[in-house]
C-alpha cells in the first residue's frame, strides 16, 4: 500500500535560507512505496522569500506555496493537518540543511520503535563567518547552556525522549490527540510531544537522524529571541498545560530571581552576602570550565575569555524573560488571555 508523506515547512522572511533548505528537502531518499508533498506555509513574508519560491520550485508537482494568514508556526501547520489526508507528517524548518538520508532515516525509526513521533540531533552551524556567530554555536552546543537538551550536543543515543526538533509524526496521532495549540506560537512543538506521551505514545530521538541547523548570527538577535519570545511562552505553556512543566525548564527563572533578591538581601547580611558571592563564584567556576572545553572543541581560545560572560547572560535574560511571563500570567497580559490566539484544538 502507497504511503502519503507530507513534509510542511512553516515559514516567514526566509530568503537567506529558503533555497538551500528546499534544495536539500527535495533531495532525499524517498521511503519505498511512499509519495511525498511538500508543503511550504508562508507567513506571509515581506522579503524576497515568497518569490524565490516561486521562480525556483513551484515548477515541481509535488511542492505547494501555502498562505499562512495567522502568521505563527502553529496556525500554518493545522491549516495543513486540516486540509491534508496523510500517514506521515514531517514537520521541518527553514533555517536547516538536511541530509539525503533525513526522511528515510525517520520513516525506518518510525517504523522500527512504534513511536508515534521521531526525530534527531541538530549539528550547529554558524549562521555567518563572524565570531559572534561562533559565540552563539558554542552556547548552544554544551550542557552547561542548554542542559540535558539531548538533540543539541551531538551525542549518539536512541532513546524516549520529552521532545524532538521538528518531528516526523504518524498521522493518526493528530486524529487521537487534537492539532497544534495556537494560543503557544513558541513552545507548541514541545506541548504536542508532552501530550503525545500524556496520552500513552512515544517520542523518540535517534542520532541516525540529523541536520544541520542554523541559528542567530549575532549575539543581539539570540538574546532577543531568548528574553522576548521563547523564554515567557515557557510559563504560557505551562498554564495552558500543566502536563508540560518541567522543573529544568524553571531553573534559568529561578536563577535570575536568585541574583536579583540574593543581590538585595545581601546587602543586609553578611551570612547572606557570603552565600550569595559563594554561588557566583561556583558559578562561574563552572562557566570558565565549560569555556574552555568549547574553546577546545571550536579552537578558539577566545572564548575562554568571552564565553563565561555569554553564559551568564544567556542565564540570567532566559530566566527575565521566564518572570515577565508569569508576572503577565498573573496579572493577565498574556497573549492568549486577551483573546488574541486561539485554541488549536
Amino acid at each position: 500500500m502507497n504511503k502519503k508523506i507530507i513534509i510542511a515547512i512553516p515559514i516567514f522572511n526566509e530568503q537567506k535560507y529558503i533555497i538551500k533548505c528546499v534544495e536539500s528537502v527535495l533531495d532525499f531518499k524517498i521511503p519505498v512505496n511512499s509519495s511525498v508533498a511538500i508543503f511550504l506555509i508562508d507567513g506571509m513574508s515581506t522579503d524576497k522569500t515568497r518569490q524565490l519560491i516561486q521562480d525556483n520550485f513551484l515548477k515541481y508537482k509535488n511542492i505547494f506555496l501555502v498562505d499562512n494568514p495567522g502568521k505563527f508556526q502553529s496556525q500554518g501547520l493545522n491549516i495543513v493537518i486540516k486540509n491534508q489526508k496523510f500517514d506521515y507528517l514531517m514537520r521541518l524548518d527553514a533555517h536547516t540543511i538536511y541530509p539525503k538520508e533525513y526522511l528515510i532515516n525517520c520513516y525506518n525509526v518510525s517504523k522500527k520503535t512504534n513511536a508515534e513521533n521521531v526525530g534527531g540531533i541538530w549539528i550547529t552551524m554558524q549562521s555567518s563567518k563572524s565570531y559572534e556567530s561562533a559565540l552563539v554555536q558554542a552556547l548552544t552546543t554544551h550542557p552547561f547552556g542548554v542542559g540535558n537538551a539531548y538533540f543539541r550536543t551531538k551525542k549518539v543515543f536512541s532513546k524516549q525522549v520529552d521532545t524532538v526538533p521538528f518531528g516526523f509524526f504518524k498521522g493518526k496521532i493528530f486524529q487521537k490527540i487534537g492539532l497544534f495549540d495556537e494560543r503557544l506560537i513558541r513552545c507548541q512543538d514541545y506541548e504536542f510531544n508532552r501530550r503525545i506521551k500524556l496520552n500513552g505514545g512515544k517520542v523518540w530521538i535517534d542520532s541516525s537522524i540529523y541536520s544541520s541547523y542554523y541559528n542567530k548570527s549575532t549575539l543581539k538577535e539570540f538574546y532577543s529571541k531568548q528574553f522576548y519570545k521563547d523564554a515567557p511562552y515557557n510559563p504560557y505553556m505551562w498554564h495552558i498545560a500543566k502536563y508540560s512543566f518541567e522543573f529544568r525548564h524553571a531553573v534559568t527563572g529561578l536563577f535570575s530571581l536568585g541574583i536579583i533578591l540574593g543581590g538585595i538581601i545581601s546587602i543586609f547580611s553578611n551570612n547572606i552576602l557570603y552565600l550569595y558571592v559563594s554561588v557566583i563564584l561556583l558559578y562561574f567556576t563552572l562557566s570558565l570550565i565549560s569555556s574552555v572545553q568549547q574553546a577546545i572543541k571550536y579552537n578558539k581560545i577566545l572564548h575562554i575569555l568571552f564565553l563565561p560572560i555569554c553564559f551568564f547572560l544567556y542565564h540570567f535574560l532566559h530566566g527575565l524573560g521566564v518572570l515577565i511571563g508569569i508576572k503577565n500570567l498573573i496579572f493577565g497580559l498574556a497573549p492568549f488571555q486577551n483573546n488574541r490566539i486561539k485554541r488549536g484544538f
